[in-house]
């Protein structure tokens, strides 16, 4: 069965708010966070504060971005359950970042570039850190319901919030490193990284080995 193609609308919503948070994420750059507006967004977009609001409820929300975790849950959804639970939730990570920064060279450049200034902001903005805690939360319980090991088995439900937890203490480490290297590494393999060193080389799928 072949894949649902976006319609014409939904071309264009994603369009948008992808425009809206490109502006957004520039401006609170350079200005700061604290000194940007929601309506200073919608003026550089050129839409009304209404419309910014459509497609980010709150002005935190312009900064998290969501894609990331919909590949995560997806990728750890679609592995196989003979794999250890690290490793299917650590290739979910690896796989889901490389998604995320794009195939070619430039396009790699842009995403990254973009998914760098989006973390400074979080690591540098109390309000951004807390709504991505909040985030990251979500995050951690899509990726348990993926597993598919919650239904009837409350040890296994232990078993995968705990690993699933781990994973994601060792991709924010490698999140961090990778603001403070100024995107030097590649994401995926610095996330590649930080789980080899939590869980040995077991943890990271064997294709992921250069």
């Amino acid at each position: 069965m072949s894949e649902r193609q976006p319609t014409l609308r939904e071309r264009r919503r994603s369009e948008t708010r992808r425009l809206i948070q490109a502006h957004a994420v520039r401006l609170f750059t350079d200005r700061g966070y604290d000194a940007v507006t929601v309506a200073d967004v919608a003026e550089a977009v050129g839409v009304s504060a209404m419309t910014v609001y459509r497609h980010f409820p709150t002005k935190e929300d312009l900064v998290l971005i969501d894609q990331p975790g919909r590949l995560i849950a997806e990728h750890v959804a679609a592995s196989s359950a003979t794999q250890p639970l690290v490793r299917r939730v650590g290739g979910a990570l690896i796989d889901a970042a490389a998604a995320s920064t794009g195939d070619n060279a430039d396009e790699q450049a842009m995403n990254e570039a973009f998914l760098l200034d989006c973390l400074r902001l979080m690591v540098t903005t109390p309000a951004l850190r807390a709504r991505h805690l909040d985030s990251q939360y979500a995050l951690q319980q899509a990726i348990v319901e993926a597993l598919g090991e919650t239904a009837t088995d409350p040890d296994a439900a232990f078993r995968a919030q705990a690993a699933t937890s781990a994973c994601m203490a060792a991709m924010y480490t490698a999140l961090t490193r990778w603001v403070e290297d100024d995107g030097r590494t590649r994401l995926p393999d610095l996330i590649a990284q930080a789980l080899t060193a939590s869980f040995g080389e077991d943890a990271v799928p064997t294709r992921r080995k250069d």
